[in-house]
């Protein structure tokens, strides 16, 4: 008797802590997402480029089914020198990267830049299907543009939460496809000193709830990956565009691994890093120091974050270099 009473303590006790457990995570889980106060300089920055050239959204098929989207730039010298992967950053879309895709096409560099599942016309916007599938697209759309150019060099260029993106693709399997890797002011993790405080002003992650989520996640539930975990700075009315908030399993997708120098340790092809000066996003003074001799830094001088890949003198230097130094010239 004394054994089955001890017992059905254990068994209450046990009980007792799923049951305080289970209320901890719904707490956390059930903290809503705000929406920071738009950020003014990356609008502005953005809607001073003029897309009166950009290309029409193209289509290819996921392994899923899904449509995705992207923008073809053929280039426009003396046939194809190399073709670029080009991926925008967080909320946007093509639409974001197509000043750089122009002067990369300009100088002979065909570019396919595509609209990350979640964005723009790929897929539900602020969502993806489960962890692991922007890689899985990445893949698929790699494989269609070496069919379309099988006998070019491929190079990788991402930009902000697109640029944590392209390294973690860059080592990955996949990556080996690729010559080279160009990050654009990379988003390389929160606790980076790359990061500026509170994300400049840019992004509001709900805490809780990604905490929440990720404990969820390492017991191998996977029920609530769908809920928003972090909301962005865009202008009022803009849903059009841009997103305004990510899911959690979309926040874990798009962007490098937990700790970005696994990703830089696993890439096979060069490094470069491109940033502003001006950034208010990124402490571009120190993406040297924290990733270290193997990448090259270049810093330039009076741009911003959107600078980056829409002021003419920005997007000209990056074309340039991609076109010189990734052809071997």
């Amino acid at each position: 008797m004394a054994l089955m009473r001890r017992a059905a303590r254990l068994v209450g006790w046990a009980v007792s802590v799923a049951g305080v457990v289970v209320l901890v995570f719904a707490a956390l889980i059930a903290v809503p997402v705000s929406k920071p106060p738009a950020l003014a300089s990356i609008a502005e920055t953005a809607s001073a480029v003029d897309r009166s050239t950009m290309p029409a959204l193209a289509r290819f098929h996921g392994r899923d089914g899904t449509e995705l989207a992207y923008r073809r730039y053929p280039a426009q010298q003396g046939g194809v020198r190399q073709v670029a992967i080009l991926v925008h950053g967080s909320s946007g879309s093509s639409i974001a990267v197509h000043a750089l895709a122009q002067a990369l096409a300009a100088r002979g560099v065909e570019t396919f830049a595509p609209d990350i599942r979640g964005h723009g016309g790929s897929g539900t916007r602020g969502d993806i299907g489960y962890r692991g599938q922007l890689g899985d697209d990445f893949a698929d759309m790699v494989a269609m543009v070496k069919a379309a150019r099988p006998a070019a060099p491929l190079v990788l260029i991402g930009h902000s939460a697109g640029g944590g993106f392209a390294l973690r693709m860059a080592g990955s399997a996949t990556g080996k496809e690729f010559s080279r890797t160009i990050l654009l002011a990379p988003f390389l993790g929160y606790r980076e000193p790359t990061n500026r405080d509170k994300g400049g002003g840019w992004a509001s992650p709900d805490i809780p709830r990604i905490i929440g989520l990720s404990a969820l996640q390492a017991l191998g539930v996977a029920c609530c990956d769908h809920l928003p975990v972090i909301g962005f700075a865009v202008q009022p009315h803009s849903e059009k565009y841009v997103v305004a908030t990510y899911s959690f399993r979309l926040l874990m997708d798009f962007a490098a691994s937990r700790d970005f120098r696994t990703d830089l340790a696993a890439a096979t092809s060069p490094v470069t890093v491109f940033s502003g000066e001006t950034d208010e996003l990124m402490a571009s003074d120190k993406y040297q120091a924290t990733m270290g001799d193997r990448v090259r830094v270049k810093i330039l001088p009076g741009i911003n974050h959107m600078g980056i890949v829409g002021n003419p003198a920005a997007v000209s230097t990056i074309a340039d270099d991609v076109a010189g130094v990734g052809a071997g010239t």
